[in-house]
């Protein structure tokens, strides 16, 4: 691989281009006022344009303006028409495409495969304003609006379908994108690096078929290429094939008889003489890095993969050891007669690299065609900043990891405290509140390994799974001044932490809770246990429940000694693969004990290349070594088994007390239903509309079950304010809590022989934890 670009380095400024606009163009008009006939480069988006780096096209195309590169943009056209895609005219360079901050599919689609009603990245939140699959309907539109111009597909939907991937929407596994979008190139991960070299050499003349030695990109080549003759392919196509097994000599046979094969033998030649070579193990090392340097794993052909379950999953756990950009090989997967080729994943970018990409000069805002409307996304960032990238956790369900990779990389204090004040001296309606300092994570923020040489090697698909390694430094130090400064800025009130903590690596540093819990808690916080039994923790790579409770000790500690009432706010998720009925059971009675009633829960969603979609797909756990005996991973595929597995997440709602009475009957726990403090869900209530429970018999137990259904009175629930939002890696909501307010007057309750009612015991119910906390009613939107 070539060495990486120097994102900043000088380049010749065209003589042509015209002072910086606030905005990149979007319309033929903007291009005219800045003095332009053409683009370089037009980007195409599937979101709002809003100029802010924490928006991918703004930050691509701000990285690209600073290089020199007159850059428009193309935000959400209507793809049912070439004519939107002619807009700004034909690019001089290239077409980049993306779908938008979030995969397509799942910013259009629920965990259920429903169409969702709103979209986040939307003017208005209005809905269906992007395409299915939209990378590729984007690519094959430009192709039609100017035929020939290089076409480059990136962002976290090209990322994330790179090779053969299991497409939990259509139920199939389905090929790279790179054949269904055309693309020229496909760029990955943490893509400046790549992108700004790709820019300069297609600028300067170079085809952009013969850009092949990129890390971080992906293309298409016939089968069997090889960038020379030097390199060399490592085969794993098969999973558990037993090798060779020679016959083994008899220890007892005399020397060779036949007189003809001793001749034979006696005039054979000398044996070559090969002297053995003691190496350190830095030699070792470095010979192994180079011949690394030099090799290609062959994964499973996508035919294989989309007919085998198995090799399906040995491919995903192959694709993910060769995850570390320090020890990664490039990977081939043969579609019908051609190959996909990816090179490694591209190098962090380092401190001032990271610096000089937030410090551009982003206008911080939508564009102003929008005018007024409401933008959900923007809203949500608008008074954050993003202070490092990537993630160690490798929680299975999760994209962040094989997206932006593992190694944390972080923006330095400086750059952080400008943007701080930047927001404070030109964003509209700062009140003086920084709602998030933070990232994927809220506390990885310049933790890394403590030697940069054994992060290099380390092959462990988590650095803080099963156990956090020994390896990892995990001091707070450096976040904790960075607290400290921010929240020193004049014009600064209050500095919150939106972004989900990791409560394992938090508790390493009581400094930091106490700091994090003392002044920049706005009275919620939100972590993520995301269940609580063991079985489905192990698949997910989350730490056990007893870390949580060590969090919520410390947390609560710290709280009363700052004379504050603070709570945390769990988020769980249902349906996850490896959890059963039994384990969501346990969840629901864990809250139930904690008395948390969540409001809005989280199904699991099987994104592409995820390891847990593996798992879902496949029923084997790539987090071990596949083979046709390996562990089976059982997965709540059945829509009705998934919204069972929801109900238990809010056994607390009506709404989900039939289909929770069923389940616990079947599973023959009808002991849990009834009106009594230990019961789960109650055998009859007045918010149901239901009259008398009937008793249905389940072996030596008992359940009460709904009769006739008649219209009952139902006070609903007051609602807490909902946790600040915050970035997950698979584009979930984050739930928020509701506290289930004594609810209407017990009425009578049918009973007794010649029915003649008798006054049913009213249940007993706590708080909940939450009931302490005063809201204020929401003001209508204008």
């Amino acid at each position: 691989m070539n060495s990486p670009a120097n994102l900043f380095a000088s380049v010749p400024k065209r003589s042509s281009r015209a002072p910086a606009a606030p905005f990149l163009p979007m319309t033929r008009a903007e291009m005219d006022a800045l003095g332009w006939d053409s683009c370089d480069i037009i980007l195409v988006t599937g979101d709002a344009y809003i100029d802010h780096p924490s928006f991918g096209m703004a930050l691509v195309g701000r990285l690209l303006e600073a290089q020199g590169y007159k850059v428009g943009i193309i935000s959400q056209p209507d793809w049912t028409s070439v004519d939107p895609f002619r807009a700004l005219g034909k690019p001089n360079l290239y077409w980049g495409i993306t779908a938008g901050n979030m995969d397509s599919m799942v910013n259009r689609y629920t965990a259920d495969r429903k169409i969702r009603s709103d979209d986040a990245y939307t003017p208005n939140a209005e809905p269906n304003k992007r395409p299915d699959r939209a990378v590729t309907v984007y690519a094959q539109r430009v192709r039609e609006a100017y035929p020939g111009v290089p076409v480059i597909v990136g962002s976290i939907e090209a990322s994330l379908r790179r090779i053969a991937h299991y497409d939990y929407w259509s139920d199939k596994v389905r090929r790279s994108v790179l054949f269904e979008s055309k693309a020229d190139l496909l760029i990955f991960g943490n893509a400046e690096r790549a992108l700004v070299d790709v820019t300069r050499r297609i600028a300067a003349g170079e085809n952009i078929k013969n850009i092949r030695d990129l890390r971080g990109t992906a293309f298409l080549v016939p089968q069997g290429w090889l960038p020379d003759e030097e390199w060399s392919v490592h085969n794993s196509t098969r999973v558990d094939v037993p090798g060779r097994i020679d016959k083994q000599p008899n220890p007892y046979a005399m020397a060779l008889e036949d007189p003809k094969a001793c001749a034979l033998d006696n005039a054979a030649p000398e044996p070559e003489v090969k002297p053995v070579i003691i190496m350190t193990r830095e030699q070792r090392q470095a010979a192994a890095r180079e011949k690394a340097a030099k090799t290609v794993v062959r994964l499973p052909s996508f035919e294989t993969v989309s007919e085998d379950p198995v090799m399906y999953a040995h491919a995903s756990r192959v694709f993910h050891l060769e995850s570390n950009p320090g020890n990664a090989r490039a990977l081939v997967q043969a579609h019908g007669d051609r190959d996909v080729w990816l090179n490694p994943p591209p190098l962090p970018l380092a401190m001032d690299e990271m610096d000089n990409v937030y410090d551009l000069s982003y206008a911080r805002a939508p564009h102003p065609s929008y005018g007024k409307a409401h933008i959900p996304a923007w809203e949500m960032i608008r008074y954050s900043v993003n202070i490092m990238r990537g993630c160690f956790g490798g929680c299975t369900f999760c994209s962040i990891t094989e997206h932006e990779g593992r190694i944390i990389q972080s923006r330095s204090e400086p750059s952080i405290l400008r943007e701080i004040e930047l927001i404070r001296d030109t964003t509209k309606n700062f009140a003086g509140t920084i709602t998030d300092l933070g990232g994927p994570t809220a506390n990885m923020y310049r933790l890394a390994c403590k030697e940069k040489s054994i992060e290099e090697s380390c092959r462990r698909l988590s650095c803080v799974y099963p156990t956090i390694c020994s390896n990892l430094g995990t001091d707070h130090s450096k976040l904790i001044s960075l607290y400290r400064k921010a929240r020193a800025i004049p014009g600064v009130k209050k500095i919150l932490i939106g972004s989900g903590l990791r409560y394992d690596l938090a508790v390493r540093s009581p400094e930091y809770v106490k700091e994090l819990v003392t002044h920049h808690v706005g009275g919620l916080l939100k972590i993520a246990p995301e269940h609580t039994e063991q079985g489905t923790l192990s698949k997910m790579m989350k730490p056990g429940i007893g870390a949580y409770d060590e969090f919520k000790r410390m947390f609560e500690k710290y709280s009363i000694e700052a004379g504050k009432k603070q709570y945390l706010i769990p988020y769980f998720i249902a349906a996850h693969p490896g959890s059963t009925d039994e384990d969501m059971l346990n969840l629901a009675l864990w809250l139930k004990k904690n008395n948390f009633k969540l409001d809005q829960v989280q199904t699991f969603t099987p994104t592409p290349m995820a390891m847990a979609t593996t798992m879902y797909h496949s029923r084997k756990n790539p987090l071990k070594k596949v083979t046709e005996d390996s562990e089976i991973v059982e997965t709540a595929r059945s829509g009705k088994m998934r919204k069972a597995h929801k109900a238990f997440l809010r056994w607390h709602h009506p709404e989900n007390w039939p289909i929770l009475r069923e389940t616990l009957i079947k599973m023959g726990r009808g002991d849990l239903i009834g009106n009594g403090e230990r019961h789960l869900v109650p055998a009859w209530h007045p918010s149901e509309e239901g009259a008398a429970p009937a008793v249905r018999e389940t072996g030596a137990r008992t359940a009460r079950q709904p009769a006739a259904r008649t219209p009952a009175a139902h006070t609903p629930a007051q609602r807490t304010p909902a946790a600040p939002a915050g970035k997950r890696g698979n584009g979930m909501p984050a739930p928020h809590v509701v506290n289930a307010q004594a609810a209407a007057k017990r009425q009578p309750e049918r009973a007794g022989a010649g029915g003649r009612a008798a006054a049913a015991a009213p249940e007993k119910t706590r708080p909940s934890i939450l009931s302490t906390i005063k809201t204020k009613p929401k003001a209508p939107r204008k």
